[in-house]
């Protein structure tokens, strides 16, 4: 159980922030709070009363007082983000006590355990603006959809943007093999696989391989094709709360895992060769994903057919147009990946996306 009393939460903050600070002498209940802390990948400061030393309880990103201390910490400051936690479900007398010590909530263990893992995360991760997240999927098979993908998060990094690049198509051969980086040490899609509920956004950064200035979530080289969709939600929330951007390569087949994806995307790029095949294939993918994802929009990649151009594409499929992505030879055994040429096609076709997609993502 969790309950609030009146005060406002405290600010959100930019970047990462320090641990909560826990005040108790029960040690039952301090176990219970250094798990969740360890759950929400948080560490934290812990004191039998209020801190000794100037500025512990006011400078805190969180205030979690045991009930057993609550008469300890009544004269302390007021200040907000102080919640007080206990056990005993039937006990009138806690709200007493959490109005003397100024505190925001009421928190009864084991019912409120998952509320205060992220509340703990929150402020442990900082909450600012959301990973402006891509998803990049092809109208028909090789289409080029990994290749822009690739560009798309290359270019982000190169920019100085925090980007992650998530590899979604477990069919696709692995985008971390598409950047050279295959045998680079990180966790792939596989030890995610049983992820529930909160995931830390920087425990997530901090295991995946880096590349080119940029992280990767891609597949490893053993048998498993499926990733339940709860974990897929668990890890591209924990991705969007990092901030910068994200990019996903999609699949063209839409099961319960690339729905999860596609509902946390900003919006979509569906990748269309200029042809008529093509574009019936293309039309099935955007209705398909247009049942989830509520901004779709069409790059076309030519040669065109006689009678064809991406404004005519665009129209055939009744969605916006993004532009043309430009051809560029796919990269060899140790050259640049794709976009990595900074004065190549690719790149500045996704410097340009870049630099519009705020403004015609409604400042997403």
């Amino acid at each position: 159980m969790a309950g609030a009393i009146t005060h406002d939460r405290p600010p959100a903050a930019e970047g990462r922030q320090g641990g909560p600070l826990i005040v108790t002498e029960d040690a039952e209940l301090l176990d219970d709070l250094l798990r969740l802390c360890a759950a929400a990948g948080a560490r934290p400061e812990v004191h039998h009363g209020v801190p000794e030393r100037r500025g512990s309880w006011e400078a805190a990103p969180l205030v979690l007082v045991g009930d057993d201390a609550a008469r300890r910490v009544r004269g302390a400051a007021r200040r907000r983000g102080v919640v007080l936690v206990g056990r005993d479900q039937d006990d009138s007398g806690v709200w007493r006590r959490a109005v003397e010590i100024g505190a925001d909530h009421v928190l009864m263990l084991p019912d409120g355990e998952q509320w205060l893992v992220d509340r703990i995360a929150d402020v442990a991760e900082g909450v600012g603006r959301p990973a402006l997240t891509v998803g990049v999927l092809g109208g028909r098979g090789g289409a080029g959809a990994s290749t822009l993908a690739c560009a798309l998060a290359v270019t982000s990094a190169r920019e100085g943007r925090r980007t992650l690049l998530v590899d979604a198509d477990p069919l696709g051969g692995g985008l971390d093999v598409l950047l050279g980086g295959e045998a680079v040490e990180g966790l792939r899609w596989p030890a995610f696989a049983a992820s529930r509920g909160r995931v830390g956004g920087g425990a997530l950064e901090e295991s995946l391989p880096e590349l080119h200035a940029l992280r990767v979530l891609s597949w490893d080289r053993g048998d498993s094709v499926t990733i339940p969709p709860q974990a897929v939600r668990a890890v591209l929330a924990a991705a969007r709360r990092r901030g910068g951007a994200v990019v996903v390569d999609l699949p063209r087949r839409i099961d319960e895992g690339v729905a999860e994806a596609l509902a946390q995307l900003d919006l979509g790029l569906l990748v269309v060769p200029a042809d008529l095949r093509s574009i019936a294939a293309a039309g099935r993918v955007a209705s398909a994903a247009g049942m989830v994802l509520r901004d779709l929009r069409v790059a076309v990649r030519g040669p065109y057919a006689p009678g064809l151009d991406d404004r005519e594409v665009a129209r055939l499929l009744g969605l916006p147009l993004v532009g043309e992505v430009p051809a560029e030879h796919p990269p060899l055994d140790g050259g640049p990946p794709p976009g990595g040429a900074v004065r190549g096609p690719l790149a500045r076709f996704s410097a340009a996306f870049w630099e519009r997609v705020p403004v015609e993502g409604g400042g997403v």
